[in-house]
């Protein structure tokens, strides 16, 4: 997409086999494999040369991967470039968002150049050229709109926003929700219960990010209900994917091995019901998939706690 908009890109990974493969073949074998990578693409596995004079620098690793590959890359980011995260997690143990897992490591002059891209937006329909809307968070709008022009094409629509904690959130926490219809629609509860469980997590998500400090219009938007619905509804969902078998009654670890990409929502879970507690703040769709992932309850067992719960208004 970026070679569209005729950008000199570099892709840095971890594997140095992977690197060669990208440069031999121009596809990545692990990932995509269907989709064809620009000659022009270099791939390499230094992460140096990756960073060499870039203006604009891409983080697109699992949320458990951020702090090594950032301390990593933190001297070598050039002093004006912009650094865009396309991760969507809390970090385990610290329960920090990404954005302030960055600010903590990287010098303090990167930080308005900090931008945090989220919303409905799978990777193989992005790689496909399917039309896509996204969110690009930045706290200084400059460099929001700055990188909404560099990555907007006709078919790859960005909006800018200043909310930082909340498209963070969003991002994150829409995974535990995705988990939780998956587990609905595994357990064939029909259409009825995936409506109330998306719309009551949303509610959730809500909840929790205003208290963070969060703008409540953010979760209207593509980072909140539109991330939301994609992901909970999405057969491309790889949260949603975790959910259908848990709740077809096989066991995490044996949907887990056997999945080749990162299902973000196992981890974020357990953040979600400890910043839940930290801040005093109600969730019970996350801590009934919480106690479900630890084993605690069955799939039935977990819809029938939600559906006994002490009747109450709409918008407590």
């Amino acid at each position: 997409m970026l070679c569209a908009r005729e950008h000199d890109v570099t892709i840095w990974s971890r594997d140095p086999a992977l690197a060669d493969a990208i440069n031999c073949e121009h596809r990545n074998p692990k990932y995509l494999s269907h989709v064809a990578i620009p000659a022009h693409v270099r791939a390499t596995s230094d992460l140096e040369e990756a960073l060499d004079g870039r203006e604009l620098v891409i983080l697109s690793v699992p949320s458990h991967g951020v702090r090594d590959v950032i301390r990593r890359a933190a001297p070598l980011i050039p002093p004006g470039a912009i650094l865009v995260s396309t991760v969507k997690g809390i970090e385990l143990g610290t329960w920090k968002r990404i954005d302030q897992v960055l600010e903590e490591l990287l010098d303090s002059e990167h930080h308005p150049r900090l931008a945090f891209l989220s919303g409905p937006s799978f990777a193989r329909e992005i790689a496909d050229g399917r039309p896509t809307a996204v969110t690009v968070a930045c706290r200084e709008e400059a460099y929001a709109i700055s990188v909404q022009e560099s990555l907007s094409c006709p078919w790859f629509r960005c909006y800018t926003s200043t909310d930082v904690i909340g498209v963070e959130l969003g991002g994150a926490l829409k995974n535990v929700v995705a988990i939780a219809v998956g587990i609905c629609d595994g357990l064939e509860l029909g259409l009825n219960a995936r409506a109330g469980v998306m719309t009551r997590g949303l509610h959730e998500i809500s909840k929790l990010g205003v208290k963070m400090g969060a703008d409540p219009i953010t979760f209207l938007g593509l980072a909140g209900m539109g991330d939301l619905v994609l992901t909970c509804t999405g057969d491309l969902s790889r949260n949603r994917r975790v959910g259908l078998e848990l709740g077809r009654g096989r066991k995490l670890a044996e949907i887990v091995s056997g999945m080749n990409e990162v299902a973000e929502g196992v981890r974020t879970t357990h953040a979600a019901c400890a910043l839940a507690d930290l801040h005093g703040v109600e969730m019970p769709i996350a801590q009934s998939v919480r106690s479900l992932l630890e084993g605690e309850v069955g799939p039935k067992e977990g819809v029938e706690l939600l559906l006994r719960r002490q009747l109450r208004s709409e918008s407590e």
